[in-house]
Order: C-alpha cells, then structure tokens, then sequence
C-alpha cells in the first residue's frame, strides 16, 4: 500500500486522469480544514460520487493503469471470471453507463484465450435482439483487449435462484421464452452459444432474461481427449461430452437445447439436474447426461405439462429432443398459456384426491361428443393419432382404405364423424383423391376434412382442393397444431338440417 500525504494523493488523482484540478480543490473546500486528511477527501469525494471504492483501492495500491479503457471510466466491479472481468463504466464525453468487460492480464500472453476473447466480441457485435446483450465495440489490442456491452441492471440467473431457492413455473416459463427466444435469433446467424448456464443469463429489473457470452461457440477441438483437457471451462466439457456421447457435431443447436432445459429443471426444482462435480474425467461421464431424475420426483408442485417441456429438452437421444429453439420457444408460449388460463395440474394435486380445475377438465374434454375419422394405413400412426385425441376426448374411428371411408358417408344418414383426415404419406394418391371426392359431394361438402401432406409430395399439394371446410396439414404432424385445426374447422362447420 502507498502511504499518501494529502496533497501527493490530490495529485495522484489528477495525473490518473480520474477529476480535473477544480474538482479536487473544491472537495478540499468541503473538509472544511486546512489540516484535513486523506481519509477526509475521500470521503467527500465518495459522496459527491466523483471517486468510487475501486478507484481507490487500485489508488493505494500504487496502480497507475485500468482505470480508463477507451473512452470509458471504470466504476467499479460487477462481474468476475475464470477469464475477464466486467466493470460498471461511464464515457468520459457523454455519460453513456457501459459494460466493460476485460481480459484478465495472465491470459493476455496466451493466444487461445485472446482468440476466445475476440470470438465473443465478433459474434456479439452482429447479434442484436431484446434478449441478447449488446456488444457495442471492442478493442482487440492484444496487449490489452477489452469490449464495450450493454449495461444491464439486474442480476444473473444464478444470483437469482440463490436469494429465491425456486422459481415458479409462470415466471420460469417467462424467462426460459427470452433465453429461447434469443437462441432463435442467434441461429439465424449460424451461431450456437455452447455455454448455456445461470451465470451467463441475466435477468433485468423489469423480469426480462438477456443471454450473455457467447465465446465458446465451436471454440475446442472435441475430437481427442487431450483436447477436451484444454476446454476453458467446465460447461464446455460439459458439451463435449454429451455431443460425443450422441454422436453430434459441436455446433449442433440441440447442444444448447439440452442446457436450456438443464437451467430450467434447476430453476424450477432448486437442484441441477447433472451431477455437479470439479472432476474433469467425471464430467466426461455419459451417464450423468442420462441418469437425470425426472422433474416431478424432485418437485412434485411442477405442472405436468411445465415438466414434459423439461424433460423433452432433456432427452439424450438428440432426434428426440426439440430439434430448434424456435420449436422449444412454441411449447414454452403455448404451455404459458395454458397455465395463465388455470391449467396446473401437478403430481401433488392428483396424490392429494384434488379435483381438476376447470381449464384441466376443459383440455380433457375439448372434443367431447366429436367423431374424428383417421383414414391411415400405417399401424403406428394410427395408435399415435388415436391416443392423442383420445386424451382429449375425441372419439377416434381408424380406417386404412380411402373407398371404404367415403362409403361410409350414405347421402340419407347422419355422418358418422365430425372431420376426416386423409394421411397421404402412405396412401399418396388415393388420400387426394378421396379428400377431392369427399369436398364435391353434396352429402359431405359441409363435412370438415384435413389432407396430412409429406412436404415432398408437391403433386398432391399442387392438386389438394382447399377450402373453407378443406385444408392440408404438414408431415410431420405437430399435435398442437392439428388440435387447433379440428376446433376451428368443427366449430366453424354448417350445421346440417
């Protein structure tokens, strides 16, 4: 520590550039004695706000550099890592308040972690969306590399959960949206984020979740051990061996999928759902990804659909998972919205003897009384079908042959089901046919019907007559969306005589 006489710190404080001369000289005039001490300017200085505690610090310290990079002052520190620090800064010209974040100084000499420094900023600078933080320019003197961020005001998803414990499912569904949210624009850009963890999402004061750090995409070489020995972080490990472990590229996006919903079993239930551990050969472990408890075990007061969300992110198997995070990002809203509108069973409430709410009841029996016809040659597809609407209340009749179904709409009798659905994957051109067939008969015009479409059959999708009572849906088949297609066509279908 340097032991200042007054006037040598006045002048310390000056030369670093921190205040200008007049500045010092009126905080003087406020000790208010001309035998005043250091510890009395500073104090004044502190609560006139023109000097802060780091500043000082670094002051006594004898330290004559970082306390400006670029044109912004640091504050102080808000933000520290393996790798960098972040300070709260303001520039000296226009008061703007910024991030600063800063390579730490013993990894200034070392090129791979000045790589990984200077991806980060690369990547952030053309990354611009709500629930991304803004990197608005970057020094890459590799003497001193630093970049200037978007300052949020909030605190880190970890830092959250620690003061909280849990996070209920609305607010957990609302944050987990922005971090799908912002996934999905960064992959517009070709960018995976490959370090998805609490710390690297902060979540304003206003509730809003903002991604952070983006410098491990595709940073190591997963290929070899010796490589993985090197990856700069425990969650990079942590990707390595999942993805080879399945059998995927390292820029696969359900990597990051499978951490998105790695953070939202740890926000929900308190607990993480891996094994934590500092042992690297352990986290190389397979199994850790694999043996995760289900998420109602840990916490039964979770909705059961909060916890397929979960649990579908988490799935080992890559193809079962959700394969964007655009489709992830869906699930989240729609579930939301099903809990906003009373949908919260949970494992608790049915151990309990509690009854359904009325949202609940009204889900298992959104197509009571309605008939759907599943005309499918394809055993597994039918099962498929036939349990999914069943859940719902429909009642499902099944059959394989396209005559066979329109034979069982006779002109002078009730028709036996309330929509048709034609599946032409399998049954190609005699699907299209019979859904044509059954649009131009009087008997069935006024009868709902949905042509399921592989993309790849653009001659039947060219020669599909659509209509009001008509329509085609995609392969594969989104169950959401074909549940919203047989309430919007029934309700809107004549009523027959």
């Amino acid at each position: 520590m340097v032991d200042f006489t007054p006037t040598q710190l006045s002048q310390r404080i000056v030369e670093l550039g921190l205040l200008e001369p007049l500045e010092v000289e009126q905080a003087w005039s406020e000790v208010g004695s001309i035998e005043g001490t250091c510890d009395d300017l500073i104090r004044v200085l502190q609560r006139k706000e023109l000097l802060t505690n780091l500043q000082v610090d670094r002051i006594f310290k004898g330290e004559r550099t970082g306390y400006f990079y670029g044109h912004y002052k640091i504050l102080y520190l808000i933000g520290a890592g393996t790798f960098a620090r972040v300070y709260r800064s303001v520039h000296r010209e226009n008061k703007r308040i910024a991030a600063v974040k800063v390579l730490r100084r013993r990894h200034r000499n070392e090129p791979i972690q000045v790589e990984q420094f200077m991806r980060e900023a690369k990547v952030g600078m053309q990354l611009r969306h709500p629930n991304i933080v803004a990197i608005h320019e970057v020094d890459p003197d590799p003497r001193n590399p630093f970049m200037v961020m978007e300052f949020v005001e909030g605190q880190t998803l970890r830092e959250l959960v620690k003061i909280r414990k849990k996070i209920e499912p609305k607010t957990s569904l609302r944050l987990m949206g922005d971090i799908a949210n912002g996934l999905a624009y960064a992959a517009t850009h070709g960018v995976t984020h490959r370090d998805m963890k609490l710390s690297n999402v902060l979540v304003t004061s206003q509730g809003k979740a903002k991604l952070v750090d983006f410098g491990l995409a595709a940073l190591a070489d997963t290929s070899n051990e010796a490589a993985l020995a090197d990856c700069p972080s425990a969650r990079a490990i942590d990707y390595a061996a999942l993805e080879r472990g399945t059998g995927v590229r390292k820029d696969d996006p359900r990597s990051d999928i499978y951490f998105l919903g790695s953070m939202m079993y740890h926000i929900l239930s308190g607990e993480s759902p891996l094994t934590e551990t500092r042992d690297r050969l352990a986290r190389l472990n397979v199994s850790r990804f694999r043996e995760v408890p289900h998420l109602n075990k840990v916490a039964p007061e979770v909705p059961n659909n909060v916890a397929a969300i979960v649990h579908k992110a988490l799935e080992f198997d890559p193809s079962k998972r959700y394969q964007t995070p655009t489709e992830a990002l869906e699930d989240i809203r729609t579930t939301l919205e099903r809990l906003e509108s009373g949908d919260t069973v949970t494992p608790a409430r049915i151990a309990a003897g509690k009854p359904l709410d009325s949202a609940s009841q009204e889900a298992a029996t959104e197509g009571a009384d309605k008939t759907i016809m599943l005309v499918e040659s394809k055993i597994e597809f039918q099962d498929l079908i036939r349990e999914k609407l069943k859940k719902r209340g429909y009642r499902v009749l099944v059959i394989s042959d396209p005559g066979r179904a329109l034979a069982r709409f006779a002109p002078d009798e009730d028709p036996p089901a309330d929509c048709v659905l034609f599946s032409a994957p399998e049954l190609a051109s005699a699907a299209l046919d019979a859904f044509n067939q059954f649009g131009e008969d009087a008997h069935t015009a006024n009868v709902p019907a949905i042509l399921l479409v592989d993309r790849k059959q653009q001659f039947i999708i060219r020669n599909a007559r659509v209509g009001p009572q008509r329509m085609m849906l995609a392969m594969p088949l989104k169950v959401r969306e074909l549940r919203s297609a047989l309430l919007r066509l029934i309700k809107s279908a004549p009523v027959n005589p």
